[in-house]
């Protein structure tokens, strides 16, 4: 049964789909705090979490939280609807996982559906992925979680082949992208990029980007600019693809929880959906990765190459050293600055190597180049001046200036350059050191935000010399990003002598 309310909306932004009623309108229904109910408003139906006043809403109102009337459209003083909402379903297919039965490929279609349209809560949804953090998922199950979330919105077709590259992540100013797309572009492969933002990390592809040129854009605007010049690199989240995919992602982020075969799930989701027809996909390995050595990776790389098998996408791992940063430069700004000198052949050799070596398979899979020989056919490319001009291209598309050069992009006006305490060498990177160091520094929401290093593992260092330089767009963002530097050092020195022994007299 239904019934009818009018909608205040509060001016309050949660993850969670939130209600408010008054205590006397809550008692009429026969709900306590923490309850479900159904709101519906024109054609759309979410369920949503009661929380219950005796001052914030008067009867016959019904408190909207901000997030939740965006969703839907609900303006101030509409009609809406309420109604009682059950999901033991749901709650019952979870359950089922956890004793040991598979789900059918229905079961996760009726999950993922039930996500997406809102008919499941946030405590659903944490259920649902620690369910898969114990229980590990079968071939099919993963394959059907696969199609699930892709179906749960668009699925692109360009009409003839897209080649795509994606990373796992884990490695700070991974800023390959910016090289790969336009080596492969400029071969006339089709490349057409949608990246994600930074959720955790200082800096993503689709933030770096961002410095040089539009990333937002509709899914015809998307397709024109690829067909046009063969690359694109731009934001996936404004494409309404695998909707469900962010709604899980968004949950499970505070929770730091990402199960393997959901986080494969989720990868080949996006690339199915991007209507993609070959893939490299980048494992980086090591201490502060994802994965921590090559056998693990090997496994792992198994496993995405039968599931894009099954899913109809031809893909090959790219195994690469993830155990410090690609490039001296992390955040989005110094980063675009360094993709732009890469292009022009002037980049440090760790971004060189690693782009091209990606680039490289991508061009194989293609047919541009035998096995073993793509990565030359990618050197030549880009120390041609081809990529470059490509790269100037795709910027002048998407709206930007191709005329950019490095030095043109601003950086954070505060910097803060970190020296050396001893003589030695460097022998260990800290990753997640470096990742806290920018995030404090205000990156990737401040663009000039970030982290550059003048040295790195293997180098020596003299006592006194710069080993990096935090930029911050405000002195306080940048104190700051130096009491966490002082905390969690993130570039370790050794001498050559590592150890003592010996008698004490």
């Amino acid at each position: 049964m239904e019934n009818k309310f009018t909608a205040k909306i509060l001016n309050i932004i949660s993850n969670e789909r939130v209600l408010v009623l008054n205590k006397l309108d809550a008692n009429h229904l026969n709900v306590t705090s923490d309850s479900r109910l159904s709101l519906t408003y024109k054609d759309d139906s979410v369920t949503c979490v009661v929380n219950i006043t005796d001052e914030i809403v008067s009867p016959g109102y019904v408190g909207i939280y901000k997030n939740l009337a965006d969703e839907l459209h609900i303006q101030n003083g509409a009609e809406v609807s309420l109604s009682y909402y059950s999901n033991v379903e749901d709650v019952e297919l979870i359950k089922k996982k956890i004793r040991g039965e598979e789900w059918t490929r229905e079961d996760l279609y009726r999950i993922i559906n039930d996500i997406t349209t809102g008919k499941v809560t946030t405590l659903e949804i944490i259920a649902f992925t620690l369910t898969q953090l114990f229980v590990e998922l079968t071939p099919n199950e993963i394959e059907y979680l696969a199609r699930a979330i892709a179906e749960s919105g668009k699925i692109m077709d360009y009409g003839e082949p897209v080649f795509n590259k994606h990373s796992i992540g884990g490695v700070p100013g991974n800023k390959v992208t910016l090289l790969i797309v336009p080596i492969v572009a400029a071969s006339g492969l089709l490349i057409p990029k949608t990246s994600s933002r930074a959720i955790t990390s200082p800096s993503g592809t689709a933030d770096t980007m961002e410095v040089l040129a539009n990333v937002t854009f509709t899914e015809e605007e998307l397709k024109s600019i690829a067909k046009k010049v063969r690359g694109a690199i731009v934001w996936g989240g404004g494409l309404n693809l695998a909707p469900a995919d962010d709604i899980i992602i968004k949950v499970k982020k505070p929770l730091s929880i990402d199960p393997v075969h959901q986080m494969m799930a989720s990868i080949m989701a996006k690339k199915f959906a991007e209507g993609t027809s070959f893939l490299v996909l980048d494992i980086p390995i090591g201490a502060g990765t994802k994965v921590r050595d090559i056998n693990e990776g090997h496994t792992l790389g198994r496993k995405f190459v039968e599931l894009g098998e099954r899913l109809g996408i031809r893909t090959e791992i790219g195994i690469t050293y993830g155990e410090q940063p690609v490039g001296h430069a992390i955040g989005p700004a110094l980063e675009a600055q360094e993709a732009l000198y890469g292009l022009k052949g002037r980049g440090p050799s760790s971004l060189i190597e690693k782009s091209t070596a990606l680039a490289g398979i991508l061009l194989e899979m293609g047919g541009l180049a035998p096995r073993g020989h793509g990565k030359s056919l990618a050197k030549e490319i880009l120390s041609s001046g081809k990529a470059y001009a490509k790269m100037k291209e795709i910027i002048e598309e998407q709206g930007g200036n191709p005329s950019i050069s490095p030095e043109d992009i601003p950086v954070g006006e505060y910097k803060l350059d970190i020296n050396a305490p001893i003589d030695g060498y460097v022998t260990k990177i800290i990753n997640q050191n470096i990742k806290k160091i920018a995030v404090a520094a205000g990156a990737p929401s401040d663009k000039g935000a970030g982290v550059y290093l003048y040295k790195k593992v293997g180098y020596a260092v003299n006592k006194g010399e710069k080993l990096y330089s935090i930029y911050a767009e405000s002195s306080t963002k940048l104190d700051k990003a130096y009491s966490i530097a002082v905390k969690n050092n993130p570039i370790i020195i050794e001498g050559m002598l590592l150890s003592r022994l010996g008698t004490t007299k």
